[in-house]
């Protein structure tokens, strides 16, 4: 009875085992097929950051520091 038992063990494990493999193989498949990344994304991205500095650069000014005081005033 154990040998029956050991066997349709087997048998999930191998049909589960299969089912990974195969997932795994088709995400590898579908990323080599995407390439890399989208060229509009690193522009959109390098844009934004660029926005930021600027307003980094803005928020760190002591005139705008200075503007919102008199203004809480």
């Amino acid at each position: 009875m154990s040998d029956v038992f050991i066997f349709v063990l087997a048998i999930v494990f191998i049909g589960c085992a299969s089912g990974v493999i195969n997932n795994v193989l088709r995400n590898q498949r579908q990323q080599r097929e995407l390439g890399g990344v989208d060229d509009s994304i690193v522009a959109e991205v390098s844009d934004l950051r660029a926005r930021i500095e600027v307003l980094e650069k803005i928020v760190t000014d002591e005139k705008y520091h200075l503007s919102r005081e008199i203004d809480r005033l």
